[in-house]
């Protein structure tokens, strides 16, 4: 009996908001129906969403649109119904599923290894560098030596 008791207030709670559901206004379809555009491509433009296309094809979508929103569709629901008929492409943003991941993180991969080989690359040069010691370098002569005065009182004195 009790469980009987809650099967029916179950019902009526949850079917209460189906029954008594107050229909869309026409500027509730209108902001509908403008979000889930913007999330569409024109599939004639390829650069504009729906919303901005003045294409007959973006027209015509956002027909359908409308009729699925009045028809109480979510935009989750219209999205899949576009993606099923155009792909993912039709979707501005698309889902990051399948070979989109290659799209999306490869570039930061690409990085990353070209990173990571120049790190390399730099690695050897600085191993292959042999170090200078003090005994290996050459003193400078008297001529070197009194070019070098010259040019510092040519600086000192603002000749040059």
């Amino acid at each position: 009996m009790r469980y009987r008791y809650f099967q029916i207030c179950f019902f009526l709670l949850f079917f209460s908001s189906i029954v008594f559901a107050a229909p869309l206004t026409e500027e509730q379809v209108q902001s509908k129906v403008r979000e889930i555009s913007k999330t569409l491509r024109c599939a004639v433009c390829q650069s504009e969403s729906v919303w901005e296309s003045n294409a007959e094809l973006a027209s015509q979508m956002r027909a359908i649109v409308r009729e699925r929103v009045i028809a109480g569709e979510s935009g989750d629901e219209i999205r899949a119904y576009f993606i099923s008929r155009y792909g993912d492409f039709i979707v501005l943003k698309p889902r990051v599923k399948g070979i989109n991941q290659v799209i999306w993180f490869g570039p930061f991969l690409l990085l990353g290894v070209a990173g990571f080989l120049i790190y390399r690359k730099i690695c050897v040069w600085v191993k292959q560098a042999t170090p200078v010691t003090p005994s290996e370098i050459v003193p400078i002569d008297d001529a070197g030596q009194k070019r070098i005065a010259e040019a510092l009182a040519s600086y000192n004195t603002g000749e040059k």
